[in-house]
């Protein structure tokens, strides 16, 4: 499907044609990077978070917003208190312990269990809002943590924010192929560069003896990337510790190392 075709298919749906979002006058944000994935269940927002704490450590100024508009996660994991203080114009993002901005829908809710029953054109409305209304500042990374699949939030954010690129997420099973592809082929039709594949919950190390022990079969990461011709950005190891960290708010204080190299060859490629 060619980009015209997607624009008619979205004025059709909804009404009215895409528009570019355009951010506010105070915001410098040198690179935006969606961290997206062909289906939930692949850790898609745990990606996101440890990308997000490990360029923070490496001295980059970087926020999160987290356009899981209907299954947000992103301020649990860090702790950050659940409201927005802004002015007339423009809201304030939640700032972490580590220093990271957050925008999420859940920081505009009392009760974070309430469910966000909103059809495609009011949660277009609310990721417009974070991109534009909200004083980001100066960062060098605005990571989005894309909903799974490839619905209305991602043909918005893909037509309408200036994306730098897009890291798929996948994990090591049977139908991995598959669902590579649909994000693949949607970043293809929608002209979307993607800066590679990071393959979550690839192996865990041994508490005994260290050696890795591969519980849902052995590493596809290799096999997928060439069949797409996508850059293999790296695999990450299933960390027990993750959980615990999330539910106590202190995501920060996992080790994000192992985010080195994905992060550094994101970094050089869009330099």
């Amino acid at each position: 499907m060619a980009e015209k075709d997607i624009d008619e298919a979205v004025e059709k749906k909804f009404g009215h044609k895409t528009e570019m979002f355009e951010t506010n006058a105070n915001n410098r944000i040198k690179h935006i990077v969606a961290i997206a994935s062909g289906k939930g269940g692949v850790g898609k927002s745990m990606v996101t978070t440890l990308l997000a704490t490990h360029l923070s450590k490496k001295g980059y100024k970087v926020g999160i917003l987290d356009a899981d508009i209907t299954g947000p996660s992103i301020p649990k994991g860090f702790g950050v208190p659940a409201y927005v203080d802004g002015t007339n114009e423009l809201m304030f993002p939640q700032i972490s312990k580590g220093g990271i901005e957050i925008m999420s829908i859940n920081l505009l809710f009392e009760d974070p269990t309430i469910p966000v029953l909103w059809r495609g054109p009011m949660i277009g409305s609310a990721l417009k809002q974070f991109y534009c209304d909200v004083l980001w500042g100066e960062l060098d990374y605005l990571l989005i943590d894309m909903p799974p699949g490839t619905g209305d939030v991602a043909m918005t954010l893909y037509q309408s924010v200036p994306v730098d690129g897009v890291v798929i997420v996948s994990t090591p099973q049977d139908l991995v192929k598959m669902i590579v592809g649909k994000a693949v082929n949607m970043c293809k039709q929608m002209n979307m560069k993607i800066l590679g594949l990071v393959e979550n919950m690839s192996y865990m190390n041994c508490p005994c003896c260290g050696e890795k022990l591969y519980p849902f079969g052995e590493s596809k990461l290799e096999e997928v990337s060439e069949f797409y011709n996508i850059v293999p950005l790296g695999s990450l190891p299933i960390n027990p510790d993750s959980n615990k960290h999330v539910d106590n708010g202190t995501v920060e204080d996992l080790d994000s190392s192992c985010m080195e190299d994905i992060a550094n060859k994101i970094d050089a490629m869009l330099e």
